[in-house]
């Protein structure tokens, strides 16, 4: 039995790996390394609350930081003969600051008290800013810089070289005077990001409409939005309103002014927010020795560079361009055929075309296929396929929680706890607006298990059947698939190299590829029936793969539009930059569909925080996925040898490899882009 939780979590496993990392289909919302900030006279800046359960909360929050701050002063004053001493000093660095890290960031976003979302903030900035500290520690640079490699073994050897490419990444091998103002820019780089997101999070916009405006909308949807006191219906920018009425609104007005509300959440004050964080990242980069930010963040992923992130874009957006011009056509077709004078699609109605394209042609009506997925039977049956596929059992876990809607639970395989996680996974005031994985605790073998924490925006919780798009159920299982990750690679024996601190543009592959699965006709009707225990027929499962491919063009294209926009506000000189010409200008190169007056995308594109410079991540993800899903296609779907090797090689590692060498582990061979780019092209 769950209970609601009043003041500070309290488990047995008190804390985690301080390098949080957060995952959203759309989705990613993830802070970089980067942001920090600073320790000088922090001690003494701690806010009052008359709220008892926030002030408890940061009385807490303030002990575990001076117990952390505590230990680092000791181990600046130490020197270590033994290499392997300073190893597992600098782990209980990182694993004293984790958890009470990774729940300030979640509570900043999802607790229902706003004043406890404050003090979440607060204890955020307290503990990033020590982490800073750890990381520009020059005494423990010199001191990494000197344990002999040759000694180690290959894990061991991973964390030490890992280690040092983070802290002379963050500055720690520069001058004082150096260090002192990435201090100062790292502390106004976290503020300011939080601000963004807040802006964003808090910016619900209403719409006002007729009843009649409503046509063509679900029954169940209609009854949850009865007229009010003046016989109008009020909808909201969150998306259990707002993505119904995209994909089934008959009025064209009804949509598009859903859309323009939807695009203009956090503006104007987010304008001028995303500048400062431009031209702070910029001065950033540029103490550290990079002409931009988008070199800077680049240059320890995958990818290498911001020129390889930029070609990569290209070259994908050159391989996609004749499918989604085919896409496009169709778009405009069938609009035609409501609209004869129709020139041009608007992004409006993209999703509303697609729909009736899938019906018309594929005979696939969102609506029908809706009714087959009711939220508990899609979270019982995504279980179910964890549990299948990788031999483990899933099991509720009794434990305090922040809001009376959040399950908790535990993931066992045979005697032995792996893990636990969190669901809360409908959308309430003040949380966080879309889709994340959030991890809280990262394992480290023999000392503490892995936590982590979905958080999703489904219905379910107004006492209705909850019944989800298919889309959505793809996004439930690409962010269990991150839990995994955060599950399976949290047995590890350094906190840093755990669970889904892999290198950031490979971390949503290994989602990306689980999505494969809710298309599986055996996975689908081992839980998706409707309301009278129907299972969903063979042929609306056939219909729903034959039109799966349908608008891929066009989606690559906007996901590109996206990773365009992110890498140029970061890469070129942010002080006179123009970010609504600029995103025009993107926008007409790479999207299909043409700017709307008046909307203001990147007000609300909380990736500009979080993923920065690198949402190319998300293309480059799902390049590897298609690469990895080639093993299950050839040997099954729910083959058990290739499960386990991939569970092995891939998952279980965390970070002890880099990311090339697990697919390379995996598949046998080094990883490809000719499986995506061969997808892409028009059959």
């Amino acid at each position: 039995m769950k209970t609601v939780f009043s003041g500070v979590l309290r488990r047995s496993f008190l804390f985690t790996v301080p390098y949080l990392v957060f995952f959203l289909t759309g989705c990613a919302l993830t802070r970089d390394l980067t942001d920090t900030r600073p320790t000088s006279n922090i001690a003494d800046e701690w806010p009052a609350y008359e709220a008892a359960e926030a002030q408890t909360y940061l009385a807490q929050c303030r002990h575990q930081f001076q117990a952390a701050r505590n230990l680092l002063q000791n181990l600046e004053q130490k020197t270590f003969p033994k290499s392997f001493d300073l190893l597992i000093a600098v782990n209980q660095l990182d694993i004293l600051l984790s958890e009470p890290l990774g729940f300030a960031e979640l509570y900043a976003n999802v607790h229902p008290n706003s004043t406890m979302r404050a003090a979440g903030e607060v204890c955020e900035q307290k503990l990033t800013s020590l982490q800073n500290d750890i990381h520009l520690s020059p005494h423990l640079y010199s001191q990494l810089a000197q344990v002999d490699l040759v000694a180690l073994n290959e894990t061991d050897r991973q964390f030490v070289s890992w280690r040092l490419q983070l802290s002379k990444l963050k500055g720690a091998h520069l001058p004082t005077d150096k260090r002192e103002r990435i201090r100062e820019l790292n502390d106004a780089i976290l503020k300011t990001g939080q601000e963004f997101s807040a802006n964003i999070r808090n910016d619900t916009r209403q719409v006002e409409l007729q009843p009649g405006d409503l046509r063509g909308l679900p029954d169940d949807y209609v009854a949850a939005h009865p007229v009010n006191a003046a016989g109008k219906v009020v909808l909201t920018t969150d998306n259990p309103d707002y993505l119904p009425v995209m994909l089934y609104a008959l009025s064209d007005n009804t949509r598009l002014r859903m859309y323009k509300a939807f695009r203009q959440r956090g503006y104007p004050a987010n304008r001028e927010v995303l500048k400062k964080l431009l031209v702070l990242r910029r001065e950033l980069a540029g103490l550290l020795g990079y002409d931009n930010y988008a070199d800077y963040i680049t240059a320890d992923k995958m990818i290498g560079s911001a020129q390889n992130a930029g070609a990569f874009i290209d070259r994908i957006h050159q391989i996609v361009l004749p499918r989604a011009q085919q896409d496009y056509s169709a778009l405009l077709q069938r609009l035609r055929k409501i609209d004869p004078t129709a020139t041009r699609v608007g992004d409006w109605q993209k999703s509303f075309l697609e729909n009736l394209i899938k019906n018309d042609v594929y005979a696939v009506d969102a609506q029908e296929m809706r009714r087959y997925f009711s939220y508990p039977k899609v979270r019982r049956g995504i279980f179910d396929l964890v549990e299948s596929l990788f031999q483990v059992s899933i099991k509720p876990w009794n434990t305090p929680v922040w809001h009376e809607s959040v399950e908790a639970y535990e993931i066992w395989e045979g005697g032995k706890r792996l893990g636990q996680f969190y669901l809360d996974m409908h959308p309430r005031g003040g949380k966080y607006q879309h889709a994340a994985h959030f991890g809280l605790r990262s394992g480290v073998a023999g000392v503490q298990l892995p936590l982590a924490a979905l958080v999703c925006n489904f219905p379910g919780d107004d006492g209705s059947a909850g019944l989800m798009e298919h889309d959505q159920v793809e996004t439930f299982l690409h962010e269990f698939g991150h839990l995994l990750h955060s599950m399976f690679g949290g047995q590890v024996p350094w906190a840093g190299l755990a669970g889904t601190n892999v290198q950031r543009d490979f971390v949503e592959a290994p989602s990306m590829m689980l999505e494969e699965w809710v298309w599986d006709k055996g996975t689908l009707q081992s839980f998706a029936t409707d309301a009278d225990g129907n299972v969903i027929p063979d042929a609306l499962v056939a219909k729903m793969n034959a039109a799966r491919e349908f608008g891929k063009g066009i989606f690559i294209r906007q996901q590109l539009f996206y990773a365009a926009l992110s890498l140029n506000y970061y890469h070129g000189d942010p002080q006179d930059i123009d970010l609504d010409a600029v995103m025009v200008e993107l926008q007409g190169r790479y999207s299909p569909f043409a700017y709307v007056d008046d909307t203001h995308f990147y007000t609300s594109f909380g990736h500009l925080d979080g993923y920065s410079a690198i949402y190319y991540t998300y293309m480059w993800s799902l390049a590897l996925a298609t690469d990895m899903f080639s093993e299950f296609q050839r040997a099954g779907m729910r083959d058990p040898i290739v499960a386990k090797r991939y569970r092995d090689k891939v998952l279980a590692p965390g970070a002890t490899k880099p990311a090339a060498q697990l697919v390379e582990d995996f598949l046998g061979r080094p990883f490809s882009l000719d499986a995506f780019g061969k997808s892409l092209e028009i059959e």
